[in-house]
């Protein structure tokens, strides 16, 4: 545990300069979502993942009408609904369901682990999660949809269900995805086609990636230095505290910066993959559900981190996904410290 919360605390403070390079104002802000962050942390580990675990059900429920809720009183943000304003932040009921999700499959999944071979038990888990995915999808959202679909299939393929069942699932999904892209907003349909087509559409779809990689390349080893970040100082990077942070990050603090990131992260999954092989081992004797819950919030941190830096470099489309602990956000961080405060290091 300890080499996770010092990674997650050298993260945080990465993310602090990063911010202060950009504009003071969203560091110090970030430096009270951190503080928050902090008492969720204690807050939850208070009450332990028994209680989460005995309540999956209400929590899941409870979600879910907070999703719905977010299209009748959230704030639009540039064409999206995904935020509840609570004043001192702005809510967003799609990050923190991520965990409840993983809580809500686990116990699922190792409460009818005897009938994981039944066809009708795994179809109810995909009713399950086909609920938050076309809420979420609805906002728009697919980055966010997209990392529940993510989150499900890890823990599946640790469970007993038959790998039938998932292969025959990935194909249906397959066969619908033209369906899929009809129901895709136009600028997400131009975000796709621009990452194949980068020169289509220079200053429009195209415009992010271009100037996100000009911001890492531009860093070089050592980077520009503190606050020389011309790119997102000037504001050619778009969004660069939210969804490109890691771009100006590297701008900022060049190769070096961006690696020693990039470690921390891996030294994270690592102390959590440690972890899913100790319960993978005691499955015999141990509730599966802590395995499956560990799994989940492994998917759920290595989806965000690829898919965001993939994004930044140009690898992928562009998604709206944060990159936890980087990305300016009090939602996203204190969703981290949830997973985090909830992870059964007493069980290992």
């Amino acid at each position: 545990m300890l080499t996770l919360l010092v990674s997650s605390l050298l993260l945080n403070t990465f993310a602090f300069f990063n911010l202060l390079g950009i504009n003071s104002e969203y560091a110090f802000a970030q430096l009270g979502f951190v503080f928050f962050s902090v008492l969720v942390f204690l807050a939850v580990k208070s009450l332990g993942l028994g209680f989460f675990k005995r309540n999956y059900k209400l929590f899941y429920w409870i979600f879910i009408f907070l999703l719905l809720l977010v299209f009748l009183i959230g704030d639009e943000v540039r064409g999206s609904k995904r935020w509840i304003d609570l004043y001192f932040l702005n809510f967003q009921p799609s990050e923190f369901f991520k965990i409840i999700f993983i809580i809500f499959l686990s116990k699922f999944l190792s409460l009818y682990e005897e009938d994981l071979e039944k066809r009708n038990t795994f179809i109810l888990s995909v009713i399950f999660l086909l609920i938050p995915f076309f809420i979420v999808f609805k906002q728009p959202d697919l980055g966010n949809a997209l990392a529940y679909v993510a989150i499900f299939f890890s823990i599946i393929l640790f469970s007993k269900v038959p790998k039938k069942f998932i292969i025959n699932s990935l194909l249906i999904l397959l066969i619908i995805l033209p369906i899929g892209w009809n129901l895709l907003k136009g600028y997400q349909k131009e975000r796709i086609v621009s990452f194949f087509i980068e020169t289509e559409n220079v200053q429009g779809s195209s415009y992010n990636v271009i100037q996100s990689k000009i911001s890492v390349g531009s860093g070089k080893f050592l980077g520009r230095g503190l606050g020389y970040g011309t790119q997102s100082k000037l504001s050619f990077l778009p969004e660069s505290h939210t969804d490109f942070a890691f771009s100006s990050l590297s701008e900022q603090f060049g190769f070096l910066g961006s690696f020693t990131v990039l470690f921390l992260f891996f030294l994270i999954c690592l102390s959590l993959i440690k972890i899913i092989l100790k319960l993978f081992l005691q499955r015999s004797t141990l509730n599966s559900f802590y395995l499956y819950y560990t799994v989940g919030f492994l998917s759920y941190l290595s989806f965000q981190i690829f898919v965001n830096i993939a994004m930044n470099l140009g690898s992928f489309p562009v998604a709206g996904v944060s990159l936890p602990m980087i990305s300016y956000g009090g939602s996203s961080l204190s969703t981290y410290a949830l997973g985090i405060a909830l992870l059964p290091f007493d069980k290992v």
